[in-house]
């Protein structure tokens, strides 16, 4: 116990939550024993050690403690009758405090910036400084978190004795329109994976936040990650499933991009293949086609889970044609977003009798044999410009459903994983009832002590794996 209250005073230390809280708690005339930062300890002591996230299993766990711990965290005090050992009843008075200081003055089931901050402070700083700058990808995903007070019908919004929660759709089995409703709040993550090429990293939660089901949770956690390089945080590549990039472009990708982030992204089924033309090139999946592309690999989809190695090499092959008939880019991005594209007879990727000079090229190339009676823009001019609201919603790093885009996006299983920990009754679920407060301050606040916590947990497997693979690479054993 004593290592991990180490550890864990490490963190809020380096994070600044507890003085930062503290500065927001109002003057009192009598002296307050219990301080936010050791209150945060409490929680975080409790949650690692698989208890529930009550009051009463934070009292427990800061009076188990070493009497000497004890003393130095203030939760036993001298006072004029003799020594006095912390009480519920002063636990429940300094989470009340913090609650009110971090609440909004109208609470709308979102977090305050203030609390918003705090927890960022504190994921960030459960983040060793070895592995701070090891990554810069995100994978990112929803849950669902159940309020503990009674529902109300959706009618009656607003009332009950948790305001700001909300019916929500939670997903099962990967089918959203056959899963269930829930009352409660969504909370979103981004879990540190390597980059593409890049050395591996444990699987730590970068950040979270929380918002009630009325709220968008991409946009809830868009806004999170563009704070990021603010706070010195480079953004890397988001890899996202459906939910995700089924968003309104200006809520989720036209922010990331702007942030400096490279999307990685599943497409929902209505947003994938071909949406309309740019000037004559065919809009698909995020890229620009030659007009002239065979409609049957713009139609091309993800292979489906299961996919034998013989339709894995004759997906690979179609999506490899798919490409020659992409239009190349002439240069990149400039500061407003624009791109100007060209055609890719004259890239020389395809054979077009529209452009001569690619007939010279070798036949190995796919050849366009009915060109369009009228040639487009994109037939017809040296190169044509793509604003940015062209695609918006659908452009990404690499072709969609191509290799490089598949191996990408298998990157995106870090988010499940962490979904799965937070739920793993082993450890601590999340389930009902694991927290019995109301509203969303206390609750964020809990959840980002619990991922405090879940990151330590990983750190230590990670250390102990890595140990171990040293130890046989040292005997000339396979890891």
């Amino acid at each position: 116990m004593t290592l991990t209250l180490a550890g864990i005073e490490h963190v809020i230390a380096g994070s600044g939550a507890g003085e930062a809280i503290e500065a927001l708690l109002p003057a009192a005339a009598r002296h307050r024993q219990l301080t936010a930062g050791t209150l945060l300890a409490g929680q975080m002591l409790a949650l690692a050690d698989g208890r529930p996230a009550h009051l009463t299993r934070v009292l427990e766990a800061l009076t188990s403690l070493p009497e000497d711990d004890q003393k130095r965290l203030r939760v036993i005090e001298d006072w004029k009758t003799g020594p006095h050992q912390l009480t519920y009843r002063q636990v429940e008075h300094t989470a009340r405090l913090i609650r009110q200081a971090l609440d909004k003055d109208q609470p709308d089931g979102a977090p305050s910036a203030e609390l918003q901050q705090i927890c960022d402070q504190l994921t960030e700083a459960s983040i060793p400084a070895l592995f701070k700058d090891a990554s810069t990808s995100l994978a990112v995903d929803w849950t669902d978190v159940e309020a503990w007070a009674r529902p109300v019908p959706a009618s009656a919004a607003g009332t009950g004795t948790d305001p700001e929660a909300r019916w929500g759709h939670r997903n099962v089995a990967n089918a959203v329109q056959e899963g269930e409703m829930f009352f409660g709040y969504y909370l979103s993550a981004a879990t540190m994976v390597k980059d593409e090429n890049g050395p591996p990293v444990p699987e730590l939660a970068r950040r979270i936040t929380l918002c009630s089901s009325a709220h968008d949770p991409a946009a809830a956690l868009a806004g999170v990650l563009t704070a990021m390089p603010a706070d010195g945080t480079a953004l890397g590549d988001i890899i996202a499933d459906s939910g995700y990039s089924h968003r309104l472009p200006r809520t989720w990708a036209v922010p990331l991009r702007g942030a400096g982030a490279s999307l990685v992204q599943d497409l929902h089924p209505s947003d994938r293949g071909p949406q309309g033309t740019h000037n004559g090139a065919v809009i698909c999946n995020g890229c620009l086609y030659c007009p002239a592309t065979p409609q049957a690999l713009l139609q091309l989809i993800p292979l489906p889970a299961g996919a034998s190695a013989d339709e894995v090499a004759a997906h690979d092959q179609q999506t490899a044609e798919l490409a020659h008939y992409k239009l190349g880019i002439h240069a990149a991005d400039d500061a407003d977003g624009h791109r100007r594209h060209t055609c890719p007879a004259t890239a020389g990727k395809i054979r077009c009798p529209l452009r001569p000079a690619s007939m010279t090229l070798g036949r190995d190339r796919p050849e366009i044999l009915s060109p369009p009676g009228h040639p487009p823009a994109c037939c017809t001019q040296q190169t044509i410009t793509a604003g940015p609201g062209v695609a918006a919603k659908t452009r990404q790093k690499h072709d969609y459903p191509s290799t490089k885009w598949r191996q990408s996006y298998r990157r995106r299983t870090a988010s499940e994983r962490l979904n799965a920990s937070v739920k793993n009754t082993a450890t601590g679920s999340i389930d009902r009832g694991w927290i019995r407060l109301m509203g969303l301050t206390p609750l964020t606040l809990f959840l980002a002590c619990m991922t405090v916590a879940r990151n330590q947990r990983i750190l230590a497997t990670w250390q102990a794996r890595q140990d171990n693979d040293a130890h046989r690479a040292a005997a000339t054993r396979p890891p």
